[in-house]
């Protein structure tokens, strides 16, 4: 029997830790902690993103995060926690099941990005790519 998507969110929101907005602004202050946009660009470029987050678009994540890839980004290899996020919480959860299989050490923020500006927190202005 093939899988739905509320089965793999299911099995992902059993593996990985999630954290909600408001206690993921104690996680947002931390060094060692990276938060990722995983949401499309023209998202960010229309919703903004959480201060100091890195964007990591989820069709190419696992390429980013494999050090083999020819397309790995090495702040994937700082040893951090990495908060994934994308608008409401759904991508980002299967995502950060991905990275979480992959090595990293890894949460869902819980809500995602509505949850965050929903809690009143602090927002960035992403501009777009000419």
């Amino acid at each position: 029997m093939a899988l739905g998507y509320k089965d793999l969110l299911a099995r992902a929101d059993a593996t990985v830790a999630s954290v909600e907005a408001d206690a993921a602004t104690l996680a947002h202050a931390d060094p060692d902690t990276v938060f990722v946009d995983i949401r499309d660009p023209r998202e960010l470029e229309r919703e903004g993103m959480i201060p100091g987050a890195r964007h990591a678009p989820r069709g190419m994540l696992e390429f980013w995060i494999d050090p083999e890839s020819p397309y790995h980004k090495l702040w994937f290899a700082e040893g951090k926690r990495y908060v994934f996020y994308c608008a409401s919480g759904w991508r980002s959860l299967l995502a950060a099941e991905v990275a979480q299989q992959m090595g990293l050490t890894c949460a869902s923020l819980r809500g995602g990005f509505s949850g965050w500006k929903a809690a009143g927190h602090p927002v960035a202005a992403r501009e777009a790519k000419g």
